[in-house]
């Protein structure tokens, strides 16, 4: 007799380009129902993706909200699904949500294992007594978890899950997707400068060496995208060394701070290159004696800046790179797209994140599928796991702008070791992929079916009803 597979059901508030590629993982080790609480919501403005090779997509409403005949329509629309496709086990997206407090009673009701999935840390927020109590009984009614990273585990495990039912690879991108991409653009990467006036750019296709296909991403890059040059700087340009930043412009992701460590460090490389050409001038006979060392190459001119993005901050942010006058030298162009998002990485030259608290950081997993080292705050949940010092990256404290200027300036002047750092990005990133994601569920899934549901008290029965009419 031939064994069917086990069917799972996973939640998620809206279903991206990231839950995508982790359920069509999954799908090809169990039978995966993937249930989005929205179609539309208002935090990330995605593109509807398509493409549920290996699992089966269903939409509980149309659209985000959170008025309560929304939140009442959700979780009847929840029970329903379950209903209907009948899980052995459902995966359910933290303590929080509608959706996730839903699947949770009904796990309760139906007798199911539930898994928890997070990528919370004991510092990604200020712990305040109730709300870890109320976790710690709602955690206490899972079998099993996935979690992000190292830091994740640490903290379900002080929730009061077992170590050995806390599994890791929650937090996973489409590594072969942006490996791919990106790789594509970096051929012959140094030779050309596309030139933006307007909103448009040409670029020059005389240039030996240069692929018609970068020629095509620079353009499409520059085009429409570069916030317009002032009146000073002239042209715009699209810069052939930059520093890479992707994130909503908000308080915690440290924006601010980012633009001032970047002033500074523009202030320490020319102070650095100024150096260097007295040194070189006070040697040259020397150098001269010594043309073929490259040990000592001369100083790279600063890096430029490209921030990914859009959000409430907008108008402050550009307020302060006008301050810093630093017009000239930071573009913004502007909220992209997924399918976008690899013309950006794979002509980058470094990523920075600079958040003040993250959970994990899933731009951080893109960046090192796509071959960049790795500037990360060691706030970001995913600096643990990810960024191993002076090996693929480093990470630095949010607050300190200096060492975040320090470390600018120092990745800036590695030059032919900037492909030795990216490459580790590359190998270090290939094994939390959504391989990664789909053997984790499926190891969490075990596990939870091993031990079997978990029986709720009338404290806890009481506190899920609560929550759900809150």
């Amino acid at each position: 007799m031939i064994s069917q597979p086990t069917r799972v059901a996973v939640l998620f508030e809206r279903l991206g380009p990231y839950h995508h590629a982790r359920l069509n993982a999954a799908g090809r080790q169990m039978r995966v129902f993937g249930l989005e609480a929205c179609g539309v919501e208002n935090t990330y403005a995605w593109e509807k993706v398509e493409g549920a090779a290996s699992f089966t997509r269903l939409t509980l409403t149309d659209r985000h909200s959170q008025n309560a005949s929304w939140r009442k329509e959700l979780h009847r629309q929840t029970w329903k699904a379950l209903d209907e496709t009948k899980p052995q086990a459902v995966a359910v997206p933290g303590w929080a949500s509608t959706e996730a407090l839903s699947a949770l009673s009904w796990c309760l009701r139906t007798k199911t294992p539930a898994v928890m999935m997070s990528e919370s840390t004991e510092w990604d927020e200020r712990r305040e007594p109730l709300k870890e109590w109320v976790k710690r009984r709602l955690v206490g009614l899972c079998s099993a978890a996935l979690v992000g990273g190292t830091p994740h585990a640490d903290y379900l495990k002080k929730l009061g899950l077992p170590p050995e039912r806390v599994f890791l690879g929650y937090d996973a991108v489409d590594n072969d997707y942006f490996e791919e991409k990106a790789e594509k653009l970096k051929v012959e990467s140094g030779k050309q400068k596309p030139v933006v006036s307007g909103q448009e750019s040409q670029i020059s296709g005389q240039q030996s060496g240069v692929s018609s296909q970068q020629e095509e991403a620079r353009n499409r890059s520059t085009s429409t995208g570069l916030r317009p040059p002032s009146p000073q700087s002239g042209e715009g340009s699209l810069p052939q060394k930059f520093f890479l930043a992707s994130a909503r412009f908000i308080e915690k992701k440290n924006l601010a701070r980012l633009l001032q460590a970047y002033a500074l460090y523009r202030t320490l490389a020319r102070k650095s290159e100024t150096g260097d050409r007295r040194s070189e001038s006070a040697n040259q006979k020397v150098e001269n004696r010594n043309q073929t060392s490259d040990l000592c190459p001369p100083p790279s001119a600063p890096w430029s800046l490209v921030l990914l993005g859009d959000g409430p901050l907008k108008s402050d942010l550009c307020h302060l790179i006008s301050d810093l006058r630093l017009d000239a030298h930071v573009h913004l162009p502007g909220f992209k797209q997924y399918h976008e998002l690899p013309v950006y990485y794979g002509l980058a030259s470094a990523f920075v994140h600079a958040s003040t608290t993250e959970q994990w950081g899933l731009v951080v997993n893109e960046a090192m599928a796509s071959g960049l080292p790795v500037l990360v705050s060691n706030r970001c949940g995913c600096a643990q796991d990810l960024v191993k010092e002076g090996v693929n990256g480093f990470t630095f404290d949010p607050c300190n702008i200096e060492q975040l200027a320090q470390l600018m300036l120092k990745l800036s002047t590695l030059n032919n070791q900037l492909s030795t750092l990216g490459s580790a990005s590359r190998e270090l990133i290939s094994q939390w992929g959504p391989e990664r994601f789909a053997s984790g569920l499926k190891s969490a899934v075990e596990s939870a079916m091993g031990v079997g549901p978990k029986r709720a008290g009338i404290v806890d029965r009481f506190l899920l009803q609560a929550l759900l009419a809150h």
